[in-house]
């Protein structure tokens, strides 16, 4: 055990450089997912059917898609270089396929934020803004919106933390984040059984301090909210 702990400290360094990998994938794909996914809650509340419909369809089916399968679908789909003209060839890493791949479902899931949070509004407050003849840009911007903020921004926060707990699947694809580091040490160290709970235990560590501090700010959202409600 002694020299599973001397290995992992060897490897501590390159270990943290990969969880920065997975911090900044999941920053990403949650920027990407957040305003996407308001465009799709807006679509959801459409008042035509011809978009409304549609929108739920693909918005329910992405929500109920393993992460697994959709992560392995943008591997697969994604080209690994694309011409650019003028600038020539870039090329596409991996990690950057499977950051648009999490921030698929994580979109569908903050549509679904946004389109609750609206409905949660008093449709009483929208007629009475009607009645003053507030145009509907107006009484988004300030009778909707500023009371959705708060319904929305403990569940989404909620979606953060699962989808940084959720981008080490992306080591699958050989992504070089905090799980995929530490297989290939262990791997390099003679691939001992017992490094396997110092290594992993590790990261358990690493997610848990990261994580733990954003669910206690998430619960105390939730507790100043419900109180003002």
């Amino acid at each position: 055990m002694l020299d599973a702990i001397e290995t992992l400290f060897v490897w501590i360094p390159l270990i943290l450089q990969g969880f920065l990998l997975n911090l900044t994938m999941s920053l990403i794909a949650m920027a990407i997912a957040t305003v996407a996914g308001f465009f799709v809650g807006m679509m959801l509340l459409s008042r035509s059917a011809a978009v409304r419909l549609p929108t739920r369809f693909v918005n329910t089916s992405i929500r109920n898609s393993p992460w697994l399968v959709v992560l392995f679908i943008f591997l697969l789909a994604l080209p690994f270089e694309v011409k650019i003209p003028g600038f020539g060839v870039a090329f596409i890493p991996d990690w950057l396929k499977a950051t648009i791949a999490f921030s698929l479902p994580v979109t569908a899931n903050v549509a679904e934020i946004v389109r609750g949070a609206i409905r949660s509004v008093p449709t009483g407050q929208t007629e009475a803004a009607e009645s003053l003849a507030f145009t509907r840009r107006q009484i988004f911007w300030r009778i909707l919106l500023p009371q959705c903020y708060k319904r929305m921004l403990p569940p989404w926060m909620n979606w953060y933390a699962l989808l940084a707990l959720g981008t080490p699947m992306a080591a699958i694809l050989g992504v070089q984040e905090a799980l995929g580091t530490a297989q290939e040490a262990m791997e390099a160290a003679g691939g001992k059984p017992e490094f396997l709970v110092p290594f992993y235990g590790f990261l358990l560590l690493l997610f848990f301090a990261y994580i733990y501090p954003i669910a206690l700010y998430t619960q105390r959202l939730e507790r100043r909210y419900a109180v003002k409600d």
